[in-house]
């Protein structure tokens, strides 16, 4: 029996970032590519840091899910090459990242130092007064920024 490659992508957009719930594993750029060949699917799945504590959580979702697809066998690999880039995450994804608080860095197409060199924009109000309060945040990719406009703290995607 083989597995369409459309529904295998269906499925892994319903695979949700452990760390942020509000987004699938596909719209934060994660899953880099779905390979097909007969009963089998292989899976590559890039983590936000090469030392991400949730991976193996991901592995094992992105794994159960497929799985319920009735291939015969799923692979998850990781696929550390190229590394994952704040560029990857999905337009839907940063509007549902914005609404929970959490700020994303704009596109830099890899000139991080551009990124780094912008304000952070609070995802409440939109100014861009705004402070870096601690460059570690909860998980090694974000950081905690304070907004002087609203007065709001706040999480931002560090530009990768």
């Amino acid at each position: 029996m083989s597995v369409d490659p459309a529904a295998v992508w269906e499925a892994l957009n319903e695979v949700m970032d452990p760390e942020l719930p509000v987004v699938s594993v596909v719209e934060l750029g994660m899953v880099r590519g779905v390979t097909v060949d007969g009963d089998r699917v292989t899976v590559a799945l890039t983590p936000t840091f090469a030392g991400c504590p949730a991976q193996a959580v991901m592995q094992a979702a992105v794994a159960e899910r497929v799985r319920a697809l009735g291939p015969a066998a799923v692979t998850v690999t990781l696929q550390l090459d190229p590394p994952w880039t704040t560029d990857w995450i999905a337009d839907t994804a940063r509007e549902k990242l914005r609404r929970v608080g959490l700020a994303t860095p704009r596109p830099h197409g890899g000139l991080i130092q551009l990124a780094l060199d912008e304000p952070a924009v609070c995802p409440y109000c939109g100014s861009t007064q705004t402070d870096l309060r601690s460059a570690f945040g909860p998980t090694l990719c974000r950081a905690i920024y304070y907004c002087r406009a609203c007065r709001q703290g706040f999480e931002l995607f560090k530009p990768l």
